[in-house]
């Protein structure tokens, strides 16, 4: 199967055929490679060749698409998700407008523990279908390739039962999924009192059989205060990497929690949240290639402070950007609105906010060879914009969709 594209606008974040840029840091992240007036082979699903239209070859296609007034860029890679869920928690974002806070809410039952019920009490099949459906939802505003975590079991038939429908939409959806197991999202109820306890669950009955039946990629720990600590954190992760799970943690996002430091120093892919980053977390990712992962779409919703972007983008790290889609803290998988939030909020530029959810997402997922930029011989997942004026365009007209298409 042989697709051609004509008269794109621009092509967007491009990469030399004889390069590799595994991601873009600092000011490196101002720089998005661009051609205009261009043309792209796709074929087989895999970029062929590209180039100015007054360079197109003359060849067959099975599928042409006429790109007038329209740009072509990588997909977005969505690296953080919590995307299968059993219901919305409307009514704690009344509970928040009133004044209640996160962890208040926490401690009433509310939040992850509400989710916790809740998917716990769903059918596995309808579980899957509103995840299908959500994906599908995230997909026509440009979303590509997506990480999805568990986390809202809490016990090892609910955690088994969202890895297993992960699974299947890695199986029936023909985008790029890694699946995360975070079971260390919460503590249970019954296990308030027996924190040691709920470990060991998640050490000796939950790990083995989820990387036994290969149902994870990551493993994941929200160390926070009131959650799980460094020292609870290091344990769980050196359990997973022994049953060969790589790391990513939920780190900094409601205090100074140590989670940055502990996540570089056991190798993490990423770390992410980061509200709150100082000079010793900056120091600690400086070195690394662990990446810093920014969610402003949980600290819009929560109404907390926003991580400081344009620090961690000076000192000279990459910085990449990803939904967190969730019921409670981010109900929203939209990428382009991620960007505006990005662009007013965190003083991003449009070329920085589109590297951090492409090529930087990409390297979150550990797909550099494959996605995030638009490179012969990477996988031809790419969003074909509706006619706009810019780049800039994307993350100006807010709360729009300026997706026409995503090709995969």
């Amino acid at each position: 199967m042989r697709v051609l594209i004509n008269n794109i606008s621009t092509l967007c974040n491009t990469e030399d055929a004889n390069s590799f840029v595994e991601r873009r840091s600092g000011a490196g992240m101002a720089q998005l490679p661009c051609i205009q007036n261009a043309w792209l082979i796709a074929e087989n699903g895999i970029i062929h060749s590209m180039g100015t239209m007054d360079s197109k070859p003359e060849m067959h296609a099975d599928e042409t698409i006429d790109a007038t007034g329209r740009m072509v860029l990588p997909a977005w890679v969505d690296s953080h998700t919590h995307l299968v869920f059993a219901a919305p928690r409307d009514g704690e974002f009344v509970d928040r407008i009133k004044g209640l806070s996160y962890e208040e809410i926490a401690r009433n039952g509310g939040g992850i523990l509400n989710s916790a019920r809740r998917l716990n009490e769903m059918d596995e099949q309808l579980l899957y279908d509103q995840s299908l459906e959500r994906l599908y939802k995230v997909m026509a505003t440009g979303t590509g390739a997506i990480e999805i975590k568990s986390g809202y079991g809490l016990c090892l038939e609910g955690e088994l039962k969202m890895l297993r429908v992960i699974r299947r939409l890695k199986e029936n959806v023909a985008i790029p999924i890694k699946a995360s197991f975070l079971a260390a999202h919460a503590y249970p109820i019954e296990y308030r009192q027996n924190k040691v306890g709920y470990i060991d669950l998640i050490i000796n009955e939950m790990l083995p059989v989820v990387a036994g039946e290969g149902l994870a990629d990551y493993i994941d720990v929200f160390c926070e205060e009131g959650f799980f600590s460094v020292a609870d954190t290091e344990r769980i992760m050196d359990a997973g990497a022994r049953h060969g799970l790589k790391l990513k943690i939920h780190a900094n996002q409601l205090h100074h929690s140590g989670g940055v430091q502990v996540g570089v120093k056991h190798g993490a892919i990423s770390v992410d949240h980061l509200e709150c980053v100082g000079e010793e977390e900056i120091a600690a990712l400086q070195g690394s290639n662990t990446m810093p992962t920014l969610l402003p779409g949980a600290a819009f919703f929560l109404g907390m402070h926003y991580q400081p972007a344009r620090k961690i983008i000076d000192a000279g790290l990459p910085v990449c950007l990803a939904t967190d889609y969730n019921p409670g803290s981010c109900p929203s998988g939209n990428v382009p609105l991620l960007l505006s939030i990005a662009c007013t909020q965190l003083k991003m530029t449009p070329e920085e906010a589109i590297n951090a959810v492409t090529i930087n997402g990409a390297a979150a997922l550990e797909m550099s060879n494959e996605l995030g930029t638009i490179k012969v011989g990477k996988k031809a997942t790419l969003i074909l914009t509706k006619p706009i004026p810019s780049l800039a365009y994307l993350p100006y007209d807010y709360g729009n969709n300026n997706i026409e298409r995503l090709i995969y």
